[in-house]
């Protein structure tokens, strides 16, 4: 359930970006909602531990969320550029997802947050 990932850098150590697009057929848009499916908050957070588990802090779990904002809806057919920081002395990963714009404009925020990793 994990969204086609266009393209990714990791411009250092404790940091990745990823681009993301959001196929319309995957399994989170279903039921949620049914007139206009929006990708859930829970997706967001599981793909964010992904990429944090996959490329910045393997051995790491999640313990628990300190802040997240959900600003601006998630459709189907989102491109995406999800960024994720690991700062391994606070056992901290900082996350950022800005949605591109439909329209070619400037995209915005879309949400972000701080999660606590733990061993």
């Amino acid at each position: 359930m994990k969204p086609i990932e266009i393209h990714r850098e990791q411009p250092a150590p404790n940091e990745v970006s990823v681009q993301l697009y959001l196929d319309p057929n995957l399994d989170w848009f279903r039921g949620h909602f049914p007139i206009q499916p929006l990708l859930p908050g829970v997706a967001q957070i599981d793909w964010v531990m992904h990429y944090a588990q996959t490329l910045l802090a393997p051995d790491w779990s999640f313990s628990s969320i300190e802040m997240v904002k959900f600003q601006f809806p998630l459709q189907p057919g989102d491109k995406l550029r999800l960024k994720i920081k690991w700062d391994e002395k606070k056992n901290l990963l900082t996350f950022h997802y800005d949605v591109a714009a439909r329209n070619g404009g400037e995209g915005q925020t879309a949400s972000q947050g701080k999660i606590k990793l733990c061993r």
